[in-house]
């Protein structure tokens, strides 16, 4: 067994393909779920979904978020309402007494649904509706989540890293905000004075997070800031990843990143926004896979090839390179 850490499109778009070298029964993904959002009354856990969509082929391979030719139509009502109303169709924050009030399924991350800033489609809003329904009756995030990943077909087991709640709040310049304010809304245009991971310190990972940790670890071409930072920040996580191999694909070339906004946050969170900086915030790698033309210095085993993420083919070249990079540090695959 092979254990992924996802977050962002990065470790989705790594095994992607891969099945022919993972067997993807055999390989859980760990989900990040410091992203997730309550939006309307509807918990919405993008890190997750996106793993879910893509491993039941009905992913939107062009965004990599949302269900392939979804319709929006609620969406877009709700747009028209708010527009027709006079109502600002910016995030709109639920008052801070109702972020911890009632529910604990979101806590510091509650959105008002009126004009939505994030577009749900429609069936991927089902999939929000049955999932906080699930949650209502008393299930966990990772029981509701097997249940959707059986819904869907889904073979490779999902893991949301916590059953608790865990917000990653980004400050700015212009104030805190959730991260998907500061992403979706924004498109990370503030500038960052620092990263928090509110409810960290009080929320754990999940029995069968530990037990996947027990196995060889890759920690995928994601965020290391918000992607993979949430995961770092509980307890028990760093630990466990220090006792047993651990692979990591860097998200850049050595100062070029491939996408998002992790230059930027690793910049204001106080790292070199490089795979050098990479190497450093992860101290409990054992071997990193890099591109062919990141010529970076780093004093663990590393296994290059081209890191490009674009389609099938480059997953499963990719993943072969992380089995390579495992087997050198003696984990067992």
């Amino acid at each position: 067994m092979v254990t992924f850490l996802a977050g962002g499109t990065g470790t989705p778009k790594l095994l992607d393909g891969g099945d022919g070298v993972f067997d993807p029964a055999e390989t859980p993904v760990v989900a990040n779920t410091g992203d997730d959002v309550e939006l309307g009354g509807l918990l919405v856990c993008p890190d997750v979904d996106t793993t879910l969509f893509a491993e039941s082929g009905r992913l939107d391979r062009e965004t990599w978020w949302g269900i392939e030719d979804d319709t929006t139509e609620t969406h877009e009502e709700l747009q028209a309402l708010a527009d027709t109303a006079g109502l600002d169709a910016g995030p709109r924050y639920l008052p801070d007494s109702a972020q911890t009030a009632g529910r604990d399924i979101a806590r510091w991350r509650r959105f008002s649904g009126v004009a939505e800033f994030m577009e749900l489609g429609d069936r991927d809003r089902a999939l929000h509706i049955t999932r906080t329904g699930l949650l209502d009756e008393g299930r966990t995030l990772t029981e509701a989540t097997r249940t959707l990943a059986d819904a869907l077909g889904v073979e490779r087991p999902i893991l949301p890293m916590s059953d608790d709640s865990v917000a990653t709040i980004v400050h700015t310049e212009s104030g805190p905000m959730h991260f998907q304010e500061f992403w979706v809304h924004r498109r990370a245009e503030p500038t960052v004075e620092s990263v928090e991971f509110r409810g960290a310190e009080t929320a754990s990972a999940t029995d069968a997070v530990r037990d996947a940790l027990d196995a060889p670890v890759v920690v995928g071409p994601s965020n290391p800031v918000t992607s993979i930072g949430p995961m770092l920040a509980l307890d028990g996580i760093r630990e466990a990843l220090e006792s047993t191999p651990v692979v990591a694909v860097s998200p850049f070339v050595e100062d070029r990143v491939f996408s998002g906004p992790a230059g930027k946050l690793m910049a204001a969170t106080g790292s070199d926004p490089s795979t050098a900086g990479v190497a450093e915030a992860y101290p409990f790698a054992d071997a990193f896979v890099l591109d062919t033309d990141d010529g970076t210095d780093i004093d663990r085993p590393v296994v290059r090839t081209d890191t490009t993420l674009d389609d099938p083919a480059d997953g499963e070249r990719v993943c072969r390179a992380v089995r390579e990079a495992i087997e050198r540090v003696g984990g067992v695959v």
